[in-house]
């Protein structure tokens, strides 16, 4: 049922279209403009033309149906006019028609209606003719006869009809005339006829304006310029525009340097006009290897080099030819005259050359034959030689010329400078003046004439006692300024058999390497120092030597512990017995401990301490001087015997001691025994001899004990010179303690290395830290080191260096 009832509704609407389509094709309006009206101008009552209700168009929605048309035109709903939309150009809208008819299609609705409405614009002058392009050129060859055709492109007019081109014309001229031609629907075609003969050396171009008018009134019309290029027949050779070309040319210029421009012109034009430059083919190949030309340019480049020793003067032809076909051409000679220049340095040959000679060669020795040459004549050609730099060589002319001899001028020393590089300049006279150098190489050989020379004179040097036998001690060295075998050096010792030299009999040294070496072990205190001498000698012919003498110190060690002088016991131990009566006060001397050390410095600085001691509170020790003295008075409760161990060491590294016992008996006052004998002897009145006998008795004691003293002395003292010879002396002012220095010099004062204590006389210098005296200077030419003992003085063998 639906079905049938969409068919149903498709038929009335096919029935509706139908009807529609009748009606429109039985309504048609035609209306005429012109183009250009302006917007708003009423076409025409389209309503009122086709007998429409104007009540009714606003309703039925009546307007122009989408197509060029609308943009054109509009209808107005309310008063039903055709109004122009915008302004109208017939060129636009109808291109290339006669007749211009522009349809509009307008619609009602319901019921639906569609009228056409015809209208047609029709033309105004309002173009101009136009050419093609402004500006138009033509090639007409100079040889074309008279009455050639030559067709123009015509104008264009937008306008049509009577509004169209009608005519063209032709500038006024005598070569050319103007035929136009009607095509129809084409329209006039214009062509350029030739009707005289053209000359292009007489005038090459010719312009002419060609003019299209129209119809109009007044007409319109537009110009093109016709250019008239005469073309070039080859009727003219090329033509050099100088007579004669002659330059001249400095010898050795640049490659690339113009030599001269030659210039040909011709008449003609184009390929027949362009003139091409070359050499001739009469040029021979040794010309064309020195020379060149640009073919555009005309100009005569360098191509090779030029040297006036070889020619003075070149001539070169040159061909001009233009580019037709066939080609014309015209040839010029061109003369090159070369300027000699200085332009060749002198050259230096070195001959006969010796490259090596003795530096004790003599002035005046021949060490080459050196000779100079320049290939320049006149004054560039002569050429003066010499040395630069201060050398001991010298260029001696030889007879025959531009030879020189080198030779020596002074004396040559190997050893001062070995080798010379010799600068020879040889330099032209010319301007500016040329020059060139050559070095040669000249080596000094050696001779022996130099001795080996110590790099110390003389040696000093300091080896400590107790070194070992064979060890290496110290070395030597020499060196000799020769080189080669001159220079080879060997050492060896001078053993002359003398008392002095005794000790190089336990020495032995290196004959390569001076190293010397020691066969024994060396001691201080039997031998302090000694000197030698090591000659050395190389290995020229003859050969040469010198000597230098070695003094050599033995620094002393801490090998030996101090020795106890006092107290010494009958047995030989460092045991004594001292008595001391009980009334002594604070402050008594008991005893001194005496004690030296064969050692010297802080190896031999005796410091004493109590090792043991029954009361500390009754003795004490002096830490320097070894003094026992009480440090309070004896009581009744105290014991009478004391046993006081004194321990006595070095001040060495590795510190040695001894030590000594000292017996203290306290015993009772002298006065005391002698008030009681006076007491005894009154008592017993039998005996009145008792007092005289007790102070024969006291006398002698004391006499023997005297004696005694200068008998003990004496023995000391021959035991010391007699046991200590050079080794350790006895101070006068012997304080206890045996003090051991040395003696040495710095600038103009004289120092001692002493202990603690110190002689009388001397001085402590500040800041040695109390162990160095400044003594009088007693110095013989040599320096002394004295060693001072306590009560004695002994001068060592002299040396010149110190510890």
């Amino acid at each position: 049922m639906e079905y049938r009832t969409r068919r149903g509704n498709g038929f009335w609407r096919c029935c509706v279209f139908a009807v529609a389509l009748w009606t429109m094709a039985s309504a048609q309006l035609r209306y005429t403009i012109t183009e250009e009206v302006k917007e708003g101008t009423i076409v025409g009552n389209v309503a009122k033309d086709l007998g429409l209700d104007k009540s009714a168009l606003k309703d039925r929605k009546y307007r122009i149906v989408s197509g060029a048309a609308e943009s054109l035109f509009h209808v107005d709903q309310n008063d039903g006019n055709l109004y122009v939309s915008r302004d109208i150009d017939r060129e636009e809208v109808c291109e290339k028609s006669s007749t211009c008819l522009i349809n509009v299609k307008t619609v009602l609705e319901n019921p639906l209606e569609v009228h056409y409405v015809g209208v047609e614009v029709q033309d105004i002058n309002d173009n101009a003719p136009i050419f093609p392009e402004p500006e138009t050129t033509l090639e007409i060859s100079e040889s074309v006869l008279p009455g050639v055709r030559i067709p123009l492109k015509a104008a264009r007019d937008l306008d049509s009809g009577q509004f169209s081109i009608q005519q063209y014309r032709l500038s006024a001229n005598e070569h050319f005339r103007l035929e136009v031609s009607d095509m129809e629907e084409d329209g006039k075609i214009p062509t350029l006829i030739v009707q005289k003969s053209l000359d292009r050396e007489t005038k090459k171009r010719h312009s002419l304006v060609l003019t299209a008018i129209d119809g109009g009134k007044p007409p319109k019309s537009g110009e093109m310029i016709v250019n008239i290029k005469v073309l070039d027949v080859n009727d003219n050779a090329p033509i050099f525009t100088n007579g004669d070309f002659s330059v001249t040319l400095t010898e050795n210029v640049s490659i690339g340097t113009t030599v001269i421009q030659v210039n040909a012109t011709d008449l003609d034009e184009g390929a027949n006009g362009e003139v091409v430059y070359a050499f001739s083919n009469s040029v021979k190949q040794r010309l064309l290897n020195l020379f060149d030309i640009n073919p555009e340019t005309g100009d005569i480049i360098v191509k090779g080099l030029i040297d006036f020793e070889e020619k003075e003067k070149y001539i070169v032809e040159v061909e001009a030819s233009d580019k037709g076909v066939p080609p014309l051409a015209m040839q010029k000679k061109v003369v090159i005259k070369i300027i000699d220049v200085n332009d060749n340095a002198p050259e230096i040959e070195v001959t006969s050359f010796s490259s090596s000679i003795p530096e004790d060669s003599r002035p005046g020795t021949t060490v080459a034959l050196i000779s100079v040459n320049d290939r320049d004549s006149g004054l560039n050609g002569k050429v003066t030689c010499s040395i630069e730099g201060d050398v001991p060589f010298t260029l001696s002319p030889s007879l025959q010329d531009k030879m020189f001899s080198l030779v020596t001028k002074s004396a040559l020393d190997r050893e001062t400078q070995s080798e010379y590089v010799l600068s020879i300049v040889a330099k032209d006279h010319g301007q500016p003046s040329l020059r060139s150098e050559k070095s040669i190489i000249i080596i000094i050989s050696d001779v022996n004439d130099n001795s080996p020379e110590f790099v110390l004179k003389p040696y000093s040097f300091y080896i400590t006692e107790g070194n070992e036998p064979g060890a290496h001690l110290f070395s030597v060295q020499a060196t000799d300024h020769d080189e080669g075998e001159n220079a080879h050096i060997s050492y060896h010792l001078s053993r002359d058999g003398s008392e002095e030299n005794k000790v190089t009999s336990f020495l032995n040294i290196n004959r390569e390497k001076g190293q010397i070496t020691a066969l024994k072990s060396f001691d201080f205190e039997t031998l302090k120092s000694f000197q030698f001498q090591v000659v050395a000698s190389d290995s020229g012919t003859p050969s040469l030597s010198s000597n230098v003498t070695v003094h050599v110190f033995i620094l002393d060690q801490n090998d030996n512990a101090p020795v106890i002088l006092y107290p010494v016991s009958s047995n030989g131990s460092a045991e004594g017995v001292e008595e001391l009566p009980r009334n002594v006060n604070a402050g008594h001397l008991v005893t001194k401990v005496r004690a030296y050390d064969a050692d010297i410095g802080y190896n031999g600085w005796l410091l004493f301490s109590l090792q043991e001691v029954t009361d500390h509170s009754l003795f004490g020790l002096d830490r320097y001087t070894g003094q026992i003295r009480t440090l309070r008075s004896f009581t009744e409760t105290d014991e009478a015997e004391h046993r006081l161990v004194i321990l006595v060491k070095d001040n060495g590294n590795v510190s040695l001691s001894a030590t000594a016992t000292v017996l203290v008996k306290v015993v009772e006052p002298r006065e005391a025994f002698a008030a009681s004998d006076v007491k005894s002897s009154a008592k017993d009145a039998e005996d009145t001899n008792v007092t005289f006998y007790l102070m024969i008795t006291l006398a002698s004691v004391s006499a023997l004990f005297i004696i005694s003293i200068i008998v003990l002395i004496a023995m000391q003292c021959s035991k010391s010179s007699t046991d200590y010879t050079s080794k350790y002396l006895q101070d006068t002012n012997y304080d206890g303690t045996l003090c051991h220095s040395i003696q040495y010099r710095s600038g103009d004062k004289r120092y001692m290395l002493v202990g603690p204590r110190m002689s009388v006389g001397s001085t402590i210098v500040p800041g040695s830290q109390a162990n160095t005296l400044v003594l009088p200077d007693r110095r013989r030419p040599s320096e002394e080191v004295t060693r001072v003992h306590t009560n004695s003085v002994r001068i060592l063998p002299s040396y010149h260096d110190h510890t």
